[in-house]
């Protein structure tokens, strides 16, 4: 006989603290612009041939730091399952940095 079961997914972390929010909105905003900050600074100072390496090393760079924060911190039952960079944010925010958090599904 099968013994077929759907593992028990835990819910994505909501920080109930002013400065966890502005945490993971930091570190969410970081992860999905940080590429294009970086490239503009470096058009800023440099060129834009130097600002498009710039995009491009800073793309790959971000994707390696997005998927170490996420394989440190996401449950490996759910690593399977897509994530934005919000949600990264935040699972990092509670675990990471033990700041106090409720789930989505709490009333309170």
């Amino acid at each position: 006989m099968n013994d077929d079961f759907i593992p028990m997914i835990e819910p994505t972390p909501e920080p109930r603290q002013k400065k966890c929010k502005l945490l993971v909105f930091l570190i969410g905003s970081g992860l999905s612009y940080g590429t294009f900050i970086i490239a503009l600074i470096v058009w800023f100072y440099y060129d834009f041939f130097y600002a498009f390496g710039a995009l491009l090393i800073s793309y790959l760079i971000m994707g390696i730091i997005r998927s170490k924060l996420r394989n440190s911190v996401i449950p490996p039952s759910q690593q399977e399952y897509s994530y934005s960079d919000n949600a990264i944010a935040a699972w990092y925010v509670s675990r990471r940095l033990l700041c106090d958090y409720k789930y989505q599904d709490d009333p309170v």
